[in-house]
């Protein structure tokens, strides 16, 4: 999938492992240097750019290349969502366009924990509630692209409190984080698609640039009960 055919992108954001050790499974691990990049705000055309100002959104990328940690998949730092004017949890909708992905999504209460594996195309929609880390399971990069409210700023502190999310993946397979009280049962699920929104394996989520249900989802889920 292409993200844009013609459009140089800017100077990435880059996370470095120096900032990624409170979450990682070996927090004292020798590497060193770059991790993944991220890509913010990005358009096509100033239309689009002014669409997406108007109703607070954002489109970016992150490119996630193959490596380990200490035997531990690179993986993002892991953030929460704020709750909206309404008391409910913003969401984020993701969509691979190359490499693959599972997206660890947790509780903070660490009631329910989920891993949802996704391959190119592929689109997965966080839903209220759940705090989320992306891994690169895979030993080809993955680059990611999402779409997400820009009235919030991601919350990091419950995952650096506690070294990361509630599981690691390993390379030999899933490990608890002992600095959880409880571990939830592990579910696995593959992306869905939500066809009556036009959110769709393989259509690119950038073509949902315009759609006010869209716009609804991602600033007001509460009015959207039936998508959670």
């Amino acid at each position: 999938m292409e993200i844009f055919p013609d459009i140089p992108l800017p100077e990435p954001q880059q996370r470095t492992v120096d900032a990624m050790r409170a979450v990682l499974a070996d927090g004292d691990c020798p590497a060193s240097g770059p991790l993944y990049f991220m890509y913010r705000s990005l358009a096509q055309n100033e239309s689009d750019r002014l669409w997406l100002e108007e109703h607070r959104i954002r489109y970016d990328l992150t490119v996630i290349p193959a490596a380990t940690l200490c035997s531990e998949f690179v993986k993002t730092k892991g953030h929460y969502h704020p709750v909206n004017p309404a008391g409910v949890g913003y969401t984020e909708l993701y969509q691979v366009i190359s490499g693959q992905a599972h997206y660890l999504l947790q509780k903070e209460d660490c009631s329910d924990a989920v891993v949802v594996r996704a391959a190119a195309g592929d689109v997965v929609l966080i839903p209220p509630g759940y705090g989320h880390v992306t891994i690169n399971p895979a030993e080809e990069e993955l680059a990611m692209v999402n779409l997400v409210s820009a009235s919030f700023a991601s919350v990091y502190a419950p995952f650096e409190e506690r070294r990361g999310a509630a599981f690691y993946e390993m390379c030999s397979g899933w490990e608890k984080n002992p600095h959880y009280p409880l571990h939830p049962v592990l579910r696995f699920e593959d992306a869905r698609e939500y066809p009556e929104y036009g959110i769709l394996h393989g259509r690119r989520i950038y073509d949902l640039i315009g759609s006010e249900d869209i716009a609804g989802i991602l600033n007001r889920p509460e009015k959207y009960p039936a998508l959670f």
